[in-house]
């Protein structure tokens, strides 16, 4: 599954302890830190939005159809995991009164105050997580010795590679990215199909089946009998195609439009993991800078500037390399879209060879048959720090708290401790 997403060998040489996350919602805490404006008399409810095993769009369709609102109304800073508990902050058009009395298990609403104005997307700077591995496939003396070999190699790095977890393509059927994929290509046929269709190994049985039998008949009428309703985006293509069987576009843009970008955004990732994994296969740095890097300088909140761009040349070069290594800048790569240039010297040669084994092209990116989920593109750094980070034994169970940046993924780091199989480092078989 990792090898799919496009994350092909590990970062540390440390030998893995194996082991399952998320056994319970529990296991897996995140707590979202922002930096709040000013509390003023406006229109939006601010708060705080606890949430126990809430997957953020079923979540947000929730809560818009308690409140009586339209989903749009609804706005956050960043998604999370559903198996977990988690803090995240959202803004309502909706009066503060009108919010405390909404009533949804495992949810509540903390910490509310008025707004003129809601929240953007990003709009968080860090996570903060408290997370628990259970079911370690080696004695709990053992996994403690090589969690301290490796948190201990990646203090020593400064951090991990940014790759993109696999939740981003799908836990259990990694398939956002394909789907991606065939909408760039202008394969709406096949997105629709590998969306809703497709079955794969380990899901729920019942939506095993129901794919199973779709993809056997494609008759959509009886499908949409069969589909169970937790499948509720594939129940709502299948439904449009029941009435408009060649309509597949149609069928798409009855999907929530952050979904929607989601497929295009995963394919970007998907690309964006390949070509880390490459620098990394070259042993080539993530944490120091070469010629022909771009490199981000931070901001005022030491987070990588995606709008100053800093092409590493000659006369740079030295300064460069010295930023990176103190965590004042980070080399990047590109988010491919229609707008981007790539990176010169060996990491341009890297990203110029994944860009041509995909066979993909920029203008790809611009969708003229639904236009709003055209890209642009962007640049993302490559290497994550980690903050406040220390691990040990709880029972049977390591326990690791750190702090990332908003848009790091976890998984990325706790993949180094877990190595499935537990022996295993360094590239894959």
């Amino acid at each position: 599954m990792e090898r799919k997403a496009g994350l092909e060998l590990f970062f540390t040489d440390t030998s893995g302890i194996g082991g399952k996350l998320k056994k319970y919602p529990e296991d897996f805490r995140v707590d979202e830190e922002i930096d709040l404006f000013d509390e003023t008399e406006g229109e939006y409810t601010i708060a705080k939005v606890w949430a126990r095993n809430r997957e953020t769009n079923r979540l947000l369709k929730r809560m818009a159809n308690e409140l009586d609102i339209p989903r749009g109304d609804i706005a956050f800073a960043g998604t999370k995991d559903k198996r977990a508990i988690t803090t995240q902050w959202m803004s309502f058009k909706v009066s503060k009164q009108k919010l405390e009395e909404m009533n949804i298990q495992d949810v509540e609403i903390k910490d509310m105050f008025t707004s003129h104005r809601s929240l953007q997307i990003g709009a968080h700077t860090r996570n903060s997580f408290e997370v628990l591995i259970r079911d370690m496939k080696v004695e709990k003396d053992k996994a403690l010795e090589r969690a301290d070999r490796t948190g201990k190699e990646i203090k020593e790095k400064g951090g991990f590679p940014n790759w993109f977890g696999v939740q981003r393509f799908g836990t259990v059927r990694p398939v956002t990215h394909v789907v991606g994929k065939k909408i760039t290509e202008g394969d709406f046929k096949g997105a629709v199909e590998t969306y809703v269709a497709d079955p794969q190994e380990g899901e729920n049985e019942e939506c095993y089946e129901a794919r199973k039998f779709l993809e056997d008949t494609w008759n959509w009428e009886e499908a949409l009998e069969k589909y169970p309703p937790v499948l509720t985006f594939e129940k709502r293509i299948i439904g449009h195609l029941k009435d408009d069987t060649e309509d597949y576009v149609g069928a798409l843009k009855r999907l929530p439009h952050n979904l929607l970008m989601m497929f295009v955004h995963s394919y970007q990732s998907y690309l964006f993991n390949r070509m880390v994994s490459l620098r990394l296969k070259r042993d080539l740095p993530l944490n120091d800078a070469l010629l022909g890097d771009v490199i981000l300088p931070t901001d005022k909140k030491g987070l990588p500037n995606k709008n100053t761009k800093v092409e590493v040349g000659e006369r740079n070069l030295t300064k460069a390399s010295k930023m990176v290594r103190q965590g004042k800048a980070f080399v990047s790569a590109p988010l491919y879209g229609h707008k981007s240039e790539l990176s010169k010297g060996e990491q341009g040669d890297i990203e110029r060879k994944i860009i041509e084994e995909e066979d993909v092209e920029k203008d790809d990116f611009i969708i003229p048959e639904i236009s709003s989920i055209s890209s642009t593109g962007t640049k993302r750094s490559i290497f994550a720090p980690v903050k406040d980070f220390d691990w040990g034994l709880q029972s049977e169970a390591l326990k690791l708290n750190f702090s990332l940046n908003k848009g790091t993924y976890a998984t990325t780091l706790l993949r180094e401790f877990m190595k499935h199989p537990p022996e295993k480092a360094n590239l894959y078989s």
